[in-house]
């Protein structure tokens, strides 16, 4: 009891400390500040223009939104038919190529790994609408994927193989077969509130050719589109479907709209083709999330807090000198004397540094998120949603991240005892490295290899978007996505935290007994 009692009168005499110097509440306040006037700049500073078909201006063009409103990307060639009520589709896909043609160059073979060819249910034509597609890839097998998000995989991987797509109610079964007998189920998926008659039939997409080339000044890369090629025979339709004739279409209009018979391809070009066999059917673009980063779409939760790194830099000089002010002034032996348990001692400075900045970046960052939001709303750019959960997490994410890094300057400015070397030591492990990370200076791999050893590791905390397995794209620090989990990254710096308390500690215990 003496001992919490001991510690209790520690905290008082910190915190007394920490409130009765100007300067220390000034650099508290200026972070909180930072945060939320960088967020707020960065916002104002953004510009987004577009103009319609004829020319004229528009308030801003908004990505097509899937069912749970994510930006996704709906263009693919469909040939189909009306399914009322239950029934299924069954087809065998024989074959699977790709083209792509760039700078007047004869088409040449280019299936990318997530070229697709196979058969979809999906409640209308309209993009985003809710789906389930069961398909084979240009290199990842057999998929069923639904709604744009979800992805199962099969086992099959060649051609030509079975896919057969059964709807029941709300539920889209997908099965596959080597020899149309023997069948495998690959999955089941849920489309809530999917319309009793839905289109359902053969489609073909085929994504940008992207090749990116990284160096020490950064990356760069190309894009060109490909033209994907499915065939499909032994079609069998079971339930209603009352049309009995395919209907094709260019599902989006947009990269998947463009091409046609003089594009990339050969043969019919976009759209479909009936043969004496089956059916051929000819496409271009992707079915699939839109990742941020892409064509400069949208904003994230997490840019709104751009002012943190910012921020740090104020916490980071508060922390350090809140210790090195008592060597400097060389009232160190005083405090000491006045509690000569050491440990205690730093860690009641350590709860006191910490807590102010949690609380301090915490209301900064309540307040920059929904004022910068406004902003960008009223800017007309499109917003990334993130569930509550997510969102929560990125905004007492950064405080903590500011907190820890906080008593991290507070242990190294104990070992060094000069705040400058201690400011500089900090700042060189945790803001430089972030920085070099999102400025693309460094190729991709570099970047990474910083933000899993360095305690910059800790900004993953912010990351809001997760990352698809189903989307080829580059995933870089500069987008918002790190090599490390939000909690993993975090614990990076925790460690880093630790080791140096440790360090300071034995520091205390020996050089100023």
């Amino acid at each position: 009891m003496s001992a919490w009692r001991g510690f209790g009168q520690a905290l008082r005499a910190e915190w007394t400390k920490l409130r009765t110097v100007r300067g220390w509440v000034a650099g508290l306040v200026s972070a909180a500040l930072v945060i939320v006037l960088m967020g707020l700049f960065a916002a104002a500073a953004s510009t987004f223009s577009c103009s319609g078909p004829d020319g004229e201006p528009c308030a801003g063009a908004k990505p097509t939104t899937g069912p749970d409103g994510e930006p996704v990307v709906d263009d693919f060639s469909f040939a189909h038919q009306a399914m009322t009520g239950d029934g299924s589709i069954t087809a065998r896909v024989t074959s699977l190529t790709a083209v792509s043609s760039s700078d007047g160059r004869a088409p040449v073979e280019d299936t990318q790994p997530w070229t697709k060819g196979g058969i979809i249910v999906k409640a209308s034509t309209t993009p985003g609408s809710p789906y389930a597609a069961l398909t084979l890839t240009g290199g990842h097998g057999v998929r069923l994927q639904h709604n744009f998000t979800g992805d199962v995989a099969g086992t099959s991987r060649a051609t030509p193989t079975w896919l057969r797509l059964t709807r029941s109610g709300d539920t889209v079964t997908g099965h596959e077969s080597p020899d149309g007998e023997t069948w495998r189920l690959v999955g089941a998926v849920t489309l809530p509130g999917l319309p009793s008659t839905v289109r359902a039939g053969l489609f073909a997409t085929s994504p940008h050719h992207e090749v990116i080339t990284e160096s020490f000044a950064g990356a760069s890369g190309t894009s060109y589109p490909t033209l994907a090629t499915a065939s499909f025979d032994r079609i069998d339709l079971e339930g209603s479907w009352p049309d009995r004739e395919w209907v094709g279409d260019t599902v989006g209009g947009g990269p998947g709209g463009r091409g046609g018979p003089g594009g990339p391809g050969t043969g019919p070009g976009v759209g479909f083709e009936e043969t004496a066999d089956g059916v051929t059917v000819s496409g271009s673009g992707d079915i699939a999330p839109v990742v941020a980063g892409r064509g400069g779409l949208g904003k994230t939760v997490e840019g709104r807090l751009v002012g943190a790194f910012a921020g740090l830099i104020a916490v980071i000089v508060v922390a350090a000198t809140f210790m090195t002010s008592e060597y400097r002034r060389g009232v160190i032996r005083t405090s000491l004397s006045a509690d000569p348990r050491r440990g205690r001692v730093l860690a009641a400075k350590s709860v006191v540094v910490g807590g102010a900045t949690f609380v301090t970046a915490l209301a900064a960052a309540l307040v920059a998120v929904p004022l910068v939001r406004a902003v960008e709303v009223d800017k007309g750019f499109f917003l990334f949603p993130v569930p509550t959960a997510t969102g929560l997490r990125v905004v007492v994410g950064t405080a903590a991240l500011l907190a820890v890094a906080s008593v991290l300057s507070l242990a190294v400015g104990t070992v060094l005892r000069r705040s400058a070397g201690a400011v500089t030591v900090v700042i060189v492990a945790i803001v430089l490295p972030y920085i070099l990370a999102i400025a693309s200076v460094l190729p991709a791999g570099t970047s990474d290899w910083l933000l899993r050893v360095t305690p910059a590791a800790a900004f993953a905390v912010q990351q809001s978007l997760p990352e698809y397995q189903q989307v080829t794209a580059s995933y870089a620090p500069a987008d918002g996505y790190f090599p490390l989990s939000p909690l993993g990254g975090f614990a990076v710096l925790c460690g880093y935290t630790a080791v140096a308390l440790g360090v300071a500690w034995h520091v205390l215990r020996r050089r100023d007994a």
